[in-house]
């Protein structure tokens, strides 16, 4: 009889556990407001009923709600405890005769649990369950048995109550701590999943509002994802260029390269860096530089290619300015240097020819005639390579480093490249000719560049010095120049780089002396070049 009543207990015992658990899990995960009161108050409620299932040993009442009084300390605190115990004991009294070991009982007991629980009070609440259980025991074993002299004669019924008891604590034990993992789980797979809805809208944000094509083809050549800047660009929609064959879009001179491309960045597992050109819907071709990088899927496999692609149209324009440049600046040189060469011996020629001319003679005088001819061809040729005049005005320096740093910004970013501005307070206001000063800073930026095939930073300052004059500073990051070499740059002809002629840096001298500037190079090994350019300054406005 005594087994049928402990198995009723301890039914009804897990069910009011797992009912506020279960409720719990359905109305919200949040903390609620005045958990320990309500946690008391409920866990009262169970021990009442608890008491009421009761069963009888020769006038004392056993039942299992020390079990509940132990998981509402170790869960919810000694104040939602003694809230418990209080209302158990009203009920424990009302339905015994015996209520001296209750009372006694009960008061030792919230003793010993509060001592325990002060004490392990950063311990798990597993681990705390146990102790206030064995301490729960142990009180037991002195007061009912020893003290009260209750059944002492029979400690087997005493072990069978307190293994009911310690029965009723381990299952609601793994109720209370399976719930407690399952929010665990829910909550942190709520997070998980917040994260990457941020996460994935923000780079959709990104996505969907960049000027740069972002693309990703599959291993069959398919692309699963066009960013809707295709559009922008391109003026196609995305749903045309999914089902559009590349051999369309792209430029047919570049076609079998752009496929050789992919094909080896899907065999190689490495990025890749193109340029190519794309057709706009109203038939004029766009000059793009991709990025195209793999991602690999199960097993190591390659299963897309992410490509960024960006419009360098501005870039090409502002390189063939640059080229063109060079060329004038071969010419004029050239051009000088031939007319230098071949006036001085003209001039003898023709000085001689008059000293000996003749009346009569038509042949001196056509010779005078083809020499004087000669003699025009070589002032034109010398006057190409004498400075052209330029029209000066007044500009801010920091406007027009700005402009230029814009310009080279996206070519700059696709190699991984940071221009980093520090300009000190005020207007640097300078007499020049902005195009060529603009020019200046583009050789000079664009020599840094290729001096980076890593990356990096390229610290431009601006400031001025005590002399009147503003102060360019270029830090690079590059393999840095030989002492040797330094007093040689700026040279024609002379040049560092594998296909350069030397003459970007020579303009850029030119270009500075006209302007009545210097221009100071710094350079060790392994650290990058430093490039200062002095130039007058008219006011600066602090």
């Amino acid at each position: 009889m005594i087994l049928l009543d402990y198995i009723v207990n301890l039914s009804i015992f897990s069910l009011l556990v797992s009912v506020p658990l279960i409720l719990r899990s359905f109305i919200s995960h949040k903390p609620l407001k005045d958990l320990h009161l309500l946690g008391g108050v409920y866990a009262g409620i169970i021990s009442v009923i608890l008491v009421g299932l009761s069963f009888n040993e020769q006038g004392y009442s056993y039942d299992i709600r020390y079990a509940i009084l132990i998981l509402v300390f170790s869960y919810l605190g000694p104040g939602a405890g003694v809230i418990t115990a209080i209302i158990a004991l009203v009920t424990r009294l009302a339905v015994s005769e015996n209520w001296l070991p209750a009372i006694v009982g009960l008061l030792l007991i919230l003793l010993a649990f509060i001592v325990v629980h002060r004490y392990a009070q950063y311990h798990k609440a597993v681990r705390k369950t146990a102790m206030l259980y064995g301490a729960y025991c142990i009180v037991y074993i002195i007061t009912v048995p020893i003290i009260f002299n209750v059944f002492r004669d029979r400690p087997i019924f005493h072990l069978e109550y307190l293994l009911f008891v310690g029965l009723g604590v381990i299952v609601g034990s793994l109720l209370i701590e399976s719930y407690e993992k399952l929010i665990r789980i829910i909550t942190e797979k709520k997070r998980m999943e917040m994260t990457l809805e941020e996460s994935e809208s923000k780079y959709r944000l990104i996505a969907e509002n960049t000027s740069d094509l972002i693309a990703v083809m599959g291993r069959n050549r398919s692309f699963s994802y066009l960013s809707p800047s295709h559009e922008f660009v391109l003026g196609y929609k995305v749903m045309e260029l999914q089902d559009m064959e590349i051999d369309i879009v792209i430029h047919p001179d570049e076609a079998e390269k752009f496929r050789e491309g992919m094909q080896w960045i899907f065999e190689h597992n490495e990025q890749m860096t193109m340029e190519f050109r794309l057709r706009h819907r109203n038939g004029h071709w766009i000059e793009f530089e991709s990025r195209s990088m793999p991602v690999e899927g199960q097993k190591g496999v390659i299963e897309h290619v992410v490509m960024i692609s960006r419009d360098i149209s501005e870039r090409k324009k502002a390189e063939e300015f640059l080229l063109q440049s060079e060329k004038l600046s071969i010419v004029g040189e050239l051009a000088a240097g031939v007319a230098h060469e071949i006036r001085n011996p003209l001039t003898t020629i023709k000085g001689f020819l008059q000293l000996y001319r003749s009346d009569n003679s038509q042949i001196n005088e056509l010779l005078l005639s083809e020499l004087e001819r000669i003699e025009n061809i070589t002032t034109e040729m010398l006057s190409l390579g004498k400075p052209q005049a330029i029209k000066m005005e007044t500009a801010d320096l920091k406007d027009i480093i700005v402009n230029t740093v814009e310009l080279l910004s996206p070519q700059a970013n696709m190699n991984g490249i940071q221009f980093k501005l520090h300009f000190t307070d005020g207007v640097f206001l300078i007499s020049c000719e902005k195009n060529q000063i603009k020019q200046v800073l583009l050789n000079i930026l664009k020599n840094a560049m290729e001096a980076m095939d890593n990356g990096g930073d390229i610290e431009i300052s601006l400031r001025s010095n005590n002399d009147g004059e503003c102060i360019v500073s270029f830090q690079g990051q590059g393999c840095g120049i030989p002492d040797e070499f330094l007093t040689r740059l700026g040279e024609p002809f002379y040049t560092l780089k594998e296909k350069g002629t030397g003459l970007g840096l020579m303009i850029c001298h030119k270009i500075i002396k006209q302007h009545n500037g210097t221009i100071v190079y710094k350079s060790k090994i392994g650290e990058g070049t430093l490039i200062d350019i002095a130039l007058p300054l008219l006011k600066t406005i602090e």
